[in-house]
């Protein structure tokens, strides 16, 4: 296949060498899909032949949770990390699978359910009924009001899980791995983050210092129950929440999702994807580079969106890229 396109990569040494100015703030913009989630986020490709996941279900904070640890821990030492899963979520044995692989090499990892048993519509389901072939107005027809039905179930799915709801989760998972998995978080010195498609726009949030009320009026640990408690929170900040992070064709993400970002990331990310645009892309580059914010970004050329999550292609490139945006990851979070 084609080698990734390595777009940029920035370490903080040569941002402070050059002396960069202070970057205007970023106004946010929406991305380039209606819905902003594929079939590629909400459904998932077939297993690789003969694997299953090996980890456990079960809660921390009262959040539902898949924990995937090394053969050897607690005897040996271990780094947190954190795996933000796309729609598919917390079941998806495709999603464990990954899990199980970073585990595999040294990680305690944690997998929360960022939609509290309400995953993406499934779009392998939606499907099943369409015809295969147009030939007619009439299956012309079905095809645009199925393609209509989908649309809306997603953008009622997105309504369900937003920014408000997903990171006072997020942040009683972490809370509750710095108890539960105190050896692990101070092995690694803190947090360690990866995210692929809708989870990739948490790595960018919790790697984030920010207002403790944000310009969307809503602050990261719990709900303000009116001006007093904004009033109170004037000043202060929170986050980072996590020490570095890697994401994957990530979705729905603006321009001021950057904002505030502090801790090293790299991005995979897939050429002409128009659910996390060029502008988007470039911009938050132009951001971390004037920031003086350790970044690294791979633009892989010929896949779909979402190939870098486990599952199985044909394709020999895409598996072969999928291999390569595992690695890539991997070596960070190894780095840092």
């Amino acid at each position: 296949m084609a080698e990734p396109e390595i777009a940029t990569k920035a370490p903080e040494s040569d941002a402070q060498a050059d002396a960069p100015q202070p970057a205007a703030p970023l106004a946010p913009i929406a991305t380039a899909t209606h819905s902003g989630l594929s079939e590629h986020c909400t459904s998932d490709r077939p297993t690789p032949t003969g694997q299953s996941s090996t980890g456990e279900l079960t809660k921390l904070a009262d959040i539902d949770v898949y924990i995937s640890k090394p053969t050897d821990y607690p005897h040996t030492p271990s780094r947190l990390l954190l795996l933000l899963t796309g729609g598919t979520g917390l079941h998806s044995v495709n999603n464990q699978i990954q899990a199980d692989r970073f585990a595999s090499e040294g990680y305690l990892v944690v997998m929360p359910d960022l939609f509290a048993g309400d995953a993406a519509p499934n779009a392998s389901t939606l499907t099943a009924d369409e015809p295969t072939t147009p030939g007619s107005f009439l299956d012309t027809f079905k095809i645009k009001a199925a393609e209509t039905a989908k649309s809306f179930l997603i953008d009622m799915w997105l309504a369900r899980h937003t920014e408000e709801k997903v990171m006072p989760i997020l942040t009683k998972v972490i809370e509750a791995c710095k108890d539960e998995f105190a050896d692990a978080v101070s092995h690694g010195g803190g947090v360690y983050a990866v995210g692929y498609c809708f989870g990739g726009r948490y790595v960018l949030l919790l790697g984030a210092e920010r207002p403790a009320v944000t310009g969307r009026g809503f602050p990261w640990s719990a709900v303000s129950s009116g001006a007093g408690d904004e009033e109170a929170a004037k000043g202060k900040v929170e986050g980072p929440y996590i020490k570095a992070g890697a994401i994957a064709h990530a979705t729905l993400v603006s321009r001021g999702d950057f904002e505030g970002l502090k801790v090293p990331v790299s991005l995979v990310s897939v050429e002409d994807d128009p659910l996390f645009p060029d502008e988007v892309r470039t911009a938050g580059e132009d951001y971390m580079r004037e920031k003086g914010v350790e970044h690294e970004v791979q633009v892989y050329p010929g896949v779909p969106h979402g190939f870098a999550v486990v599952g199985e292609y044909e394709d020999a490139n895409i598996k072969s890229a999928q291999v390569t945006a595992y690695e890539q990851m991997l070596k960070w979070i190894k780095e840092h």
